[in-house]
């Protein structure tokens, strides 16, 4: 049944992509600006780097192909088998390694591979052709130290950027905006000065405006300094100055000689074609990027309660001053 629904969808799709047509007139605005507006999902088993697995496999599924890879694969397996729970009985510890609070049944990470351009595709990273991000020895160096400052739980500044609800995880608000295990929902608020993304994950805000200038570079934000600007029908968005906690640990990553380049177009009623470029000569060897596509919904966001460390960051902490004083004590004895 299940491999059934996935063939249906599947034709749908492909039936869909070649209606639509080559000269669409998007819906505008009243200032004659394609609109924007509206809720919109990338929710996808289709991930920003091409997996391992699919690494032969180029970056377009041939079309009998798409039915066996996404019914294998291994989400869809998880939420198949809810991993392998079976109702009335205890874990046996085998999930203990993803996080027990994280088992099939609480991620919506999406069904199908990405569809763009009536294409589905392994990865939404188009070039370089392998699907993966160049990083470059000094990108590598600086990722691996930012990891062991911001990693830990020394102290609270320490502690994940997504686990103290700064910030949602996985670059779900970007730049560029990413598919992540769930809430990949998006709104879309769009002025003739403004656009504004309001992100499921964390309830993440971008405010952007359009024609405006960069900020002074003392000014660092979440997400980076956004400025838009209307291309014919397609809005361009460049962002610069990342916040110093989110520079190194990004899924792109972007020191201040980076900049990141996204372009939305209006594709049909039910898509908006996103394309993004990061550019960085320290994290880098080349200029990287691909393209998601952003599909129309029916479906609300959900109000996203983030605590702060889960409720677990004083305990956290409290276990780490102990160890300390457990320290302390034994170096003077």
């Amino acid at each position: 049944m299940q491999l059934f629904r996935i063939i249906s969808f599947l034709v749908t799709c492909f039936a869909y992509s070649a209606a639509v047509s080559q000269n669409y007139e998007p819906p505008r605005t009243s200032g004659g600006k394609p609109d924007l507006q509206g809720y919109w999902t990338n929710a996808s088993i289709t991930t920003m780097q091409r997996s391992r697995d699919l690494s032969n496999a180029g970056l377009i599924i041939p079309d009998d192909e798409v039915a066996r890879l996404t019914a294998s694969n291994h989400q869809n397996v998880r939420q198949a088998t809810d991993d392998n729970q079976v109702q009335g009985e205890l874990p046996d510890g085998t999930d203990l390694a993803r996080g027990r609070g994280y088992n099939a049944f609480w991620v919506d990470p999406g069904t199908q591979f990405g569809n763009v351009l009536g294409e589905f595709r392994t990865s939404w990273i188009t070039y370089p052709e392998n699907g993966r991000i160049p990083y470059s020895e000094q990108g590598n160096q600086e990722r691996r130290e930012a990891y062991e400052k911001f990693s830990g739980y020394g102290g609270p500044e320490g502690a994940p950027l997504a686990e103290r609800c700064l910030i949602g995880f996985g670059s779900t608000s970007g730049p560029p905006m990413n598919s992540v295990l769930y809430n990949n929902m998006y709104q879309i608020v769009q002025t003739d000065d403004y656009v504004m993304i309001l992100v499921e994950m964390v309830h993440d805000a971008r405010i952007i405006p359009i024609n405006g200038d960069h900020r002074p570079e003392a000014i660092e934000q979440w997400m980076g300094d956004s400025i838009a600007w209307w291309d014919a029908d397609t809005l361009v968005v460049e962002t610069i100055n990342l916040h110093p906690q989110q520079k190194s640990r990004m899924m792109a990553s972007l020191s201040d000689q980076g900049r990141i380049i996204e372009r939305f177009t209006r594709y049909s009623d039910q898509q908006i074609y996103y394309e993004f470029e990061v550019s960085d000569p320290v994290f880098y060897t080349e200029s990287w990027g691909g393209e998601i596509s952003f599909n129309a919904t029916d479906t609300k966001l959900y109000e996203y309660a983030c605590h702060e460390g889960n409720y677990g960051l004083q305990g956290i902490l409290g276990g780490y001053r102990r160890q300390e004083m457990d320290a302390q004590q034994a170096s003077e004895d």
